[in-house]
């Protein structure tokens, strides 16, 4: 080999092993991605919203198409609303928002358990397909726990609908909990539990909760609010993925490649990050665990957690 062509080969090799992260972003450039977890709400109507607060910088209008316009990472193609609001009506305001836009393909409503209007309107709103499940908080899943009141969330398994379970570091453990209980009610933990994302190592109670809730079958965790994790008393969230690798690395090792998904929790993650950032770290990370892995964290395992259906007229990149 003369010098020429042996300095050739060596710069190609360095050059190489630089980029492989932008040769890994290439494979996937035609992935779906299905944003989880997102919140809209229109203040301006006539009955207003509960949340947000007025004076707030959240509150204003939101809608499915301010997502869309967002700067993205790599483009979202769908995505499943959360219901932050305890107005059972919204619920129906949201189906109505979603009806005519393929680019929802569901919604996680907000009822509560153990209202004696609860049954009716789980099976009123059930009635609606893109109607996929409700969501609760850790309190309220601690109370009927305690009472062993379950038989409402006995109703979601039969309605083949989900349960997402929003709260602190000890949401998984009690997730794990209601699982053994409730075998075959799908349940999400959200915001990986909203634990403190640190520079220290990840709080031993919490890792415990995760592999207990890992344990059952019938749970998936979000990987979501991780930026708002970081940026805790006026903390600036890092926007390098290293930093979060920890944090995440147990909740992927403990759940696998099955059951992750992607959400945002915009907007109310923009205070601690722009949504292409926050979307970069998530993404990178699914990204270099393969083709395969990605796509399940970015749409498929929502599929089967949510069991939505896609919409004629969505933009997939898959299809």
């Amino acid at each position: 080999m003369n010098r020429r062509l042996f300095l050739f080969v060596q710069a190609f090799t360095l050059l190489a092993a630089a980029v492989p992260q932008s040769r890994s972003l290439a494979e996937v450039a035609s992935i779906d991605i299905i944003d989880c977890h997102t919140h809209f709400f229109d203040p301006t109507r006539p009955e207003g919203v509960p949340w947000p607060g007025k004076g707030t910088s959240l509150y204003r209008t939101v809608l499915p198409k301010h997502l869309k316009a967002l700067p993205q990472f790599r483009p979202v193609t769908g995505t499943v609303i959360v219901e932050a609001s305890k107005w059972p009506e919204d619920n129906a305001w949201l189906l109505q928002l979603a009806k005519d836009d393929p680019f929802v393909v569901g919604i996680v409503g907000n009822l509560l358990p153990g209202d004696p209007a609860f049954a009716d309107n789980a099976r009123r709103f059930a009635k609606d397909p893109l109607f996929r499940g409700i969501r609760i908080s850790e309190q309220t899943l601690a109370s009927l726990l305690e009472k062993n009141t379950l038989d409402d969330l006995q109703l979601l398994a039969e309605l083949d609908l989900s349960l997402d379970v929003n709260g602190g570091p000890d949401t998984p453990g009690l997730v794990a909990v209601l699982a053994v209980r409730c075998p075959h009610l799908r349940i999400v933990i959200n915001h990986i539990g909203n634990v403190a994302v640190t520079a220290e190592p990840p709080p031993a109670k919490w890792r415990a909760g995760i592999a207990a809730a890992a344990a059952q079958p019938n749970v998936f965790c979000k990987i979501s609010a991780l930026v708002e994790g970081a940026s805790r008393n006026g903390a600036k969230a890092p926007t390098e993925i290293a930093f979060y690798k920890p944090y995440i690395d147990v909740v992927w090792n403990a759940f696998g490649d099955d059951r992750v998904i992607f959400g945002s929790n915009w907007p109310a993650s923009e205070k601690a990050s722009d949504y292409a950032t926050l979307q970069r770290i998530a993404l990178e990370y699914a990204f270099d665990k393969g083709d395969v892995p990605a796509r399940k964290f970015c749409a498929l395992n929502a599929k089967r957690a949510y069991k939505w259906v896609d919409r004629p007229g969505r933009l997939s990149p898959s299809k």
